[in-house]
């Protein structure tokens, strides 16, 4: 191991979207000597997959905790060069309250952008979502979309506010001055709907179809067409930026800068795209919608009334709401140009083998969801 390279800290390192990441930096980072991970909850197995992808010429250092814990983010920001701050909490329905979402997207990140501040590290990666920008209450579609879309609207999802507002945090620390003199690089990266391996929202239509006798629920009209990036590419597009925020001028140009993240993932509705990936596992799915998109609105409308009468009384949360059936039903679609022009970001996976990989993956655990859904 050499004695002088790159520390990296990957919050958020057992997640979904982190543990790509992770492994893609030991894979592909030859100035690494370190990677660290933090996160609330490591298995075990996962670590020794990456000590053994290391091979031990790259340290591997666990810290188990929260964002929020001031004292695990000082020593896991000892001596850093770069954050990729993946960690966040997801929630569309509101099952989370809104202040936890608050504490954890907003107050978390910005904790962590303090203490990279006070420990000199050079470089901070934020992992934000398309979802910082909508879609509307009104439903205004975008076509192929980019950085430079100007798209009108107050964001609905609590989710969709918090991060946001921490994305404006970590763009607008860019280029501050850091105790040893040098300046500190922030970056925010803009995903679409992320899909793949261990996705547990797949997982969980995955459940619904198997419920419903094999059959999926439409709940998206197939002209509303959104681009699901995989995950793996996402990774990849972390990994790249981190690269040209080491070279002095690439850092210049990416430096305060939000990307969005896209692959050649075929424009599809929701719905369409969960048939397209689980169609080899015999599951069907309807040609048009359960009910009529109005009959939808009302339908969540009623029920958003019988959630504010009940709230005194009892905990009840909606299985759907009107802003979910919005975000299902408009045409939301982005490109990722400007990330290929200034960090020359191209796909790493096609949409073959990521649809591949996907199934196959989905094609692992159907036996297993069967068995625990008929014990329910």
């Amino acid at each position: 191991m050499p004695a002088v390279g790159d520390i990296y800290l990957v919050t958020g390192g057992h997640g979904f979207l982190g543990r790509e990441v992770m492994k893609l930096l030991i894979e592909e980072n030859r100035d690494l000597s370190e990677v660290r991970i933090l996160d609330k909850v490591i298995q075990q197995n996962f670590l020794e997959s990456l000590q053994a992808l290391a091979g031990g010429r790259i340290k591997l250092t666990v810290f188990k905790g929260d964002v929020r814990d001031k004292e695990i983010l000082q020593k896991a920001c000892q001596g850093l060069t770069c954050v990729i701050h993946t960690a966040s909490v997801i929630d569309i329905w509101g099952y989370i309250s809104n202040e936890e979402l608050e504490s954890i997207n907003v107050e978390g990140t910005r904790l962590l952008l303090e203490t990279c501040i006070q420990q000199n590290v050079k470089c901070f990666i934020y992992t934000s979502s398309v979802e910082v920008v909508g879609p509307n209450a009104r439903g205004d579609p975008i076509c192929n979309g980019d950085e430079d879309t100007v798209y009108l609207g107050k964001l609905r999802f609590q989710y969709s506010r918090t991060k946001y507002a921490a994305e404006k945090l970590v763009l607008a620390t860019n280029e501050c001055l850091l105790p040893n003199g040098e300046q500190f690089i922030t970056c925010a990266l803009r995903p679409m709907y992320i899909y793949g391996e261990n996705c547990r929202f797949m997982e969980s239509h995955l459940d619904e179809a198997i419920i419903n006798g094999d059959v999926l629920q439409r709940t998206s009209k197939k002209k509303a067409l959104v681009n699901p990036v995989y995950v793996g590419n996402v990774a990849w597009a972390h990994v790249l930026v981190a690269r040209a925020m080491k070279d002095k001028d690439k850092k210049k140009i990416v430096g305060g800068k939000f990307y969005y993240i896209t692959d050649d993932t075929p424009h599809m509705s929701y719905s369409d795209f969960n048939y397209e990936v689980m169609g080899p596992l015999g599951v069907t799915i309807p040609d048009k919608l359960n009910m009529p998109l109005l009959f939808m609105y009302v339908t969540a409308f009623i029920l958003e009334i019988v959630q504010f009468l009940l709230r005194p009384f009892i905990r009840y949360i909606p299985k759907t709401n009107r802003h979910l059936i919005t975000m299902l039903n408009t045409k939301f679609t982005f490109t990722s140009h400007k990330a290929h022009n200034d960090f020359d970001y191209i796909p790493r996976y096609s949409w073959e083998v990521a649809k591949k990989q996907t199934t196959v993956w989905l094609a692992s655990i159907v036996q297993e969801r069967r068995d625990i859904l008929n014990k329910k």
